[in-house]
């Protein structure tokens, strides 16, 4: 079948108890933010800003497997900020197990090797160190990193660890190939280490799943190469969803990026247009979607949301109205439920906006839920076909396969690459030049690609003088801009 028995059936149990005692809305998946800090600053979340005063803020562990016990939602997404960095992540999710969850980890993978490396050292054996061979082989665990696994010391062996389990997934956040991921994550190398962090998991014998958004600019073709990509590499399955202008990450693109939301943010109909050929996705991929919602991403039906299925727990408590769009934190879920006008939000069966924030939503945390508690005989039918049908099989790896897929910072065409290297060239003798005034700087400059992050203050001047200089060096970074379309701020 195309997913795990085990999984499948309690979710199957959750729902029809539900029903039968005439619950008409309830939890299906928790969104569970234990911190919002971040080790990164992607493009399109607006977390960061929308949290800014509580980044340091942490739910305690007791308080976020009472709102898990609370929700009663058979699974649970850990995400935030970057849950790794929570101090009891391994404790959360084992308690979560414990009350017999189904536990998916939202990483941007940075330090997923790490936590794999601790559960190794916790539970070294001979069948760890066949394990062990191999990752060292392949360079996904270094000499140094080996002997401390093997040498553990009794700290180590009794750590908490996330350990491999049908029911916990690895849900890496990859939003497309090497240049298109590391150019939305503002950073170089954050691709590479995911596919290591990946690689390494499947040896170890974790379930893996990606997670990834859709921005305007966002290649349809380079999408069915990443899926292609990373099936290759034995990923467990893959959700998608369109990237949505909501007010934090449309103040965050305006006031951290000085972008215009509507360049990089998907309309509804830009949306379908994108999703047109997600439905034959789903037969070649192990797509983490019901077909009801593939068929209202490619625009061949309506569906109202149900975001009170996903609620979303923070450090401010329960966010309402969902997970992107804040009105208030309420105590209780129950209370969030009973007091949330919910017709005043989201959309009708019709695809008509309740509320004009919601307007270009198709989000899976509002939709997937309508899609998946339907009980139209046609939906009952097609989910049951689609969850019981065949696993589609791995797509087969190859050199020209992987070649694709590091079209970046690998070959020296990063998003900060080629900027840098114009600027160096143009600029190798900067000093004499800014002595001289610049008047001896080139004035048509080579386009060429990148968005340098690593001298950004915030705005065109930043407080730094003005100058000849620093007007051609603002002239260049814009010809470079405009060449590929992407946004190099002066310095």
């Amino acid at each position: 079948m195309r997913f795990p028995l085990a999984p499948t059936a309690k979710i199957a149990r959750h729902i029809v108890t539900n029903k039968l005692k005439g619950n008409r809305k309830f939890a299906m998946v928790l969104q569970l933010e234990p911190l919002h800090t971040c080790n990164l600053t992607c493009t399109g979340c607006g977390r960061i800003r929308e949290y800014s005063t509580s980044l340091k803020d942490l739910v305690p562990l007791e308080q976020c497997l009472a709102a898990a016990a609370e929700c009663e939602a058979p699974m649970i997404s850990i995400c935030g900020g970057e849950p790794l960095i929570y101090p009891k992540i391994e404790e959360l999710v084992a308690g979560l197990h414990d009350q017999g969850r189904m536990v998916y980890i939202c990483t941007n993978g940075v330090f997923m090797r790490k936590k794999m490396r601790e559960y190794m050292a916790a539970n070294y054996s001979p069948a760890i160190e066949k394990n062990l061979l191999q990752l060292v082989a392949e360079g996904l665990v270094t000499e140094k990193e080996a002997e401390t696994i093997r040498k553990s010391d009794p700290a180590a062996r009794q750590k908490v660890v996330i350990k491999p389990s049908k029911w916990h997934y690895w849900n890496v956040h990859v939003d497309g190939l090497e240049f298109t991921h590391d150019l939305i994550v503002e950073r170089e190398g954050v691709f590479k280490e995911c596919v290591l962090a990946i690689q390494m998991a499947k040896i170890l014998g974790y379930q893996v799943a990606t997670n990834t958004t859709v921005y305007r600019e966002t290649d349809a073709a380079e999408l069915e190469e990443m899926f292609k990509f990373l099936s290759s590499l034995g990923v467990d399955g893959h959700t998608i969803s369109p990237g949505y202008d909501y007010d934090a990450a449309k103040k965050d693109m305006v006031k951290r990026l000085g972008k215009d939301p509507t360049d990089f943010f998907l309309t509804r109909q830009l949306t379908r247009e994108k999703f047109k050929n997600i439905e034959r996705w789903g037969e070649m991929f192990t797509i983490f979607g019901t077909p009801g919602y593939l068929e209202f991403l490619a625009g061949k039906r309506e569906l109202a949301c149900s975001a009170w299925a996903v609620p979303t727990y923070n450090v401010r408590g329960w966010k309402a109205p969902c997970y992107v769009m804040t009105e208030t934190h309420y105590p209780t879920y129950q209370e969030m439920l009973a007091k949330v006008n919910w017709d005043k939000f989201g959309v009708d069966a019709k695809g008509c906006g309740r509320d004009a924030r919601c307007e270009n939503c198709m989000m899976h945390s509002g939709f997937e839920p309508t899609a998946a508690l339907s009980s139209s005989p046609r939906d009952s039918w097609i989910n049951f076909k689609y969850n019981f049908g065949s696993r589609p099989a791995p797509y087969p790896s190859s050199p020209e396969l992987t070649k694709t897929a590091y079209n970046g910072a690998t070959i020296g065409k990063g998003h900060l690459a080629e900027a840098k290297a114009a600027v160096n060239r143009e600029f190798s003798g900067a000093k004499s030049a800014y002595a001289r005034g610049g008047n001896d700087l080139p004035h048509d400059a080579g386009a060429g690609q990148g968005h340098d992050h690593s001298h950004d203050h915030g705005g065109s001047g930043g407080g730094c003088s003005t100058g000849p200089a620093n007007d051609q060096l603002a002239d260049l970074k814009a010809k470079i801009a405009a060449a590929k379309k992407i946004e190099v701020k002066t310095d």
